[in-house]
């Protein structure tokens, strides 16, 4: 699934809307995933000081 996906708002107004939701979610059950191998660093980053040079703002 996208990231972007899950950034989105839904809203369900009727029976027909709920039912294909359901039914989507369902259907996305059923998929299989895929393994993610992560080939990057990952640091936590615990002051602004370090997000402002790793952008270079001063």
């Amino acid at each position: 699934m996208a990231t972007k996906s899950f950034l989105k708002n839904i809203v369900i107004k009727d029976k027909k809307s709920a039912e294909a939701f359901v039914s989507a979610l369902e259907n996305a059950e059923k998929k299989g995933r895929k393994k993610v191998k992560i080939n990057t660093s990952v640091r936590t980053v615990e002051n602004k000081e370090t997000i402002r040079k790793m952008f270079g703002v001063q």
